[in-house]
């Protein structure tokens, strides 16, 4: 049996998450739409996440100052 630790459980945090992904989509120009978005080529989605993962680290590092 595998477990699927992607889960967001709280509400709030879901929304807080899916407009972070809007945000750095337009960031990095991409069309996101609300709901499906299986039409996104591998790079568009992997750009989507890598602005993600630069705002989160970004994040980290001025908290740590």
């Amino acid at each position: 049996m595998s477990s699927n630790s992607n889960r967001i459980n709280i509400p709030a945090a879901r929304a807080a998450m899916d407009q972070f992904k809007m945000e750095a989509a337009a960031e990095v120009g991409v069309n996101l739409k609300q709901g499906y978005n299986g039409d996104l080529t591998s790079k568009q989605a992997g750009s989507i996440g890598g602005q993600m993962v630069k705002k989160m680290i970004e994040a980290y590092e001025n908290g740590l100052k």
